[in-house]
């Protein structure tokens, strides 16, 4: 770990060595997540030491209020720092004193009156269509065994033409096929039922003609080589290696095939509600998020190919 200055006493001193150890040794922080914490708690206890023109000492802590803390994120905040790293630099600030608290050497309500700033949700990162197709079609040249490469297709064309999330397609039973529909068991437990396009049944079908194992109703459809229950780690690493294969962002995913799904179906006039219920979403405020998305991509659009834009 980098040394971090601290304009601090030698006792203060003594105290955030301790509480660094602490937290590399008792509670594991990664490396960079323990710079991180040092650094942040640096850049506080120097902009403290300014901010009251002296020493920063165990009696400056136990004098500190709300509007001193307000104070020094406000200058981050000016500096450019967004709201998850200056929700990271309060979380380090109170396990600081936490740590001191906790041995005894002076307690402070200052921080209980600091809220965390509230971090936006990150727009979901779909693939276009011709990527989403491509990705599940060039499966089949990543694998030798038919079998498994219809396996793979079947699986990743569910969270494509289905919207499953991976879990929920690998928790499919042989017994929830129904017809044109597929019983999908979500979050919570909450059950519901989803269509499937011709595409997406005809690729299940193709995998249950080729699959070397018996399927019982209540046993998961999609197997693994020894015929145990696949991983989801083994659906992530094909689509790692489709990634290479066809020039695809880190961000390509099989979770960014669910995304797509309902980028694209709500590009396509979609309404919001269906695919609420088609993604499994208890609240529509979740489902939302992609009328940003897909407003994103028409303003993308427009900038390309308008000539004055």
């Amino acid at each position: 770990m980098t040394e971090t200055a601290f304009a601090t006493d030698e006792a203060l001193k003594l105290h955030i060595a301790h509480w660094q150890r602490e937290l590399g040794s008792v509670k594991r922080l990664a490396e960079n997540t323990l710079e991180a914490y040092s650094r942040d708690l640096g850049q506080f206890l120097n902009f403290l030491a300014g901010h009251t023109g002296g020493t920063v000492t165990i009696a400056t802590l136990s004098a500190l209020r709300g509007a001193d803390i307000r104070a020094f994120m406000a200058v981050r905040r000016e500096e450019s720092l967004g709201s998850r790293s200056l929700a990271r630099v309060l979380s380090a600030l109170k396990s600081f004193f936490k740590f001191l608290e906790r041995d005894g050497v002076m307690a402070t309500e200052a921080l209980n009156v600091i809220r965390t700033p509230k971090i936006p949700k990150s727009l979901p990162k779909a693939l276009t269509v011709s990527e989403a197709k491509q990705t599940i079609a060039t499966t089949a040249e990543m694998e030798e065994r038919p079998w498994v490469a219809a396996r793979d297709m079947a699986v990743l064309a569910l969270c494509y033409g289905a919207g499953l999330r991976i879990a929920e397609a690998l928790a499919v039973t042989r017994g929830d096929l129904e017809g044109n529909s597929i019983r999908v068991t979500g979050k919570g437990g909450k059950i519901r039922l989803v269509p499937l396009i011709d595409t997406v049944r005809t690729m299940i079908e193709t995998y249950l003609g080729l699959c070397p194992f018996k399927l019982w109703p209540d046993d998961p459809l999609f197997r693994g080589v020894k015929g145990g229950v696949l991983s989801p780690r083994l659906i992530q690493m094909r689509v790692v290696q489709l990634r290479s294969a066809l020039g695809l962002p880190p961000s390509a995913t099989p979770h960014a095939l669910r995304h797509s799904f309902a980028t694209h179906l709500l590009g396509r006039g979609g309404d919001l509600r269906a695919i609420q219920e088609l993604l499994g979403h208890a609240s529509l405020s979740t489902t939302q998020i992609y009328t940003a998305v897909d407003t994103d991509r028409l303003l993308e659009s427009y900038r390309k190919a308008h000539p004055r834009a």
